[in-house]
């Protein structure tokens, strides 16, 4: 795994939203800087909790004109349910192939209850609106990964 680092150029990416549209990094740039954030899988405790607090903190982001891609490896339909169910007010990203993953260095070897496998591992990027990360969020819980979000863009 060789994740990208503050400095580096974020890969570009078209993916999926969970309404199954197309949304572009490249396009979102020009708004203002992108929140590009990582997680295993939609609808567990862990990811929800993470999704809701980004969720409550919209306003605030607004306010700041970043954008919030959430990225994970779950299809269009099941990002659907869960953006849906938890009344997510961000875009949602299917990854089914973890192409972009794989690009941003967060598809990898994990552990979990002595099994091994691979899987996305959980981290975030601000990505500047010069396509550069300014930013990578590594040193969270999900319960507060938003307070670090808005922490990191207040310096």
């Amino acid at each position: 795994m060789n994740t990208l680092n503050v400095g580096d150029t974020a890969p570009n990416f078209t993916l999926q939203n969970q309404a199954g549209e197309a949304v572009s990094l490249q396009d979102t740039l020009s708004k203002g800087p992108v929140l590009v954030y990582f997680y295993p899988k939609a609808s567990t405790p862990g990811c929800t909790v993470q999704a809701q607090g980004l969720r409550d903190i919209k306003a605030q982001l607004d306010g700041l004109h970043v954008t919030v891609f959430g990225i994970s490896p779950d299809p269009v339909a099941k990002l659907a349910k869960f953006a849906d169910k938890q009344q997510l007010n961000f875009a949602l990203l299917s990854d089914e192939d973890h192409a972009v993953a794989d690009g941003f260095g967060v598809w990898g070897q994990k552990k979990f209850m002595g099994k091994i496998y691979d899987g996305i591992h959980r981290l975030s990027f601000i990505v500047g609106t010069d396509g550069k990360i300014s930013h990578v969020l590594n040193k969270f819980k999900t319960k507060d990964h938003h307070e670090v979000v808005l922490a990191t863009l207040a310096e």
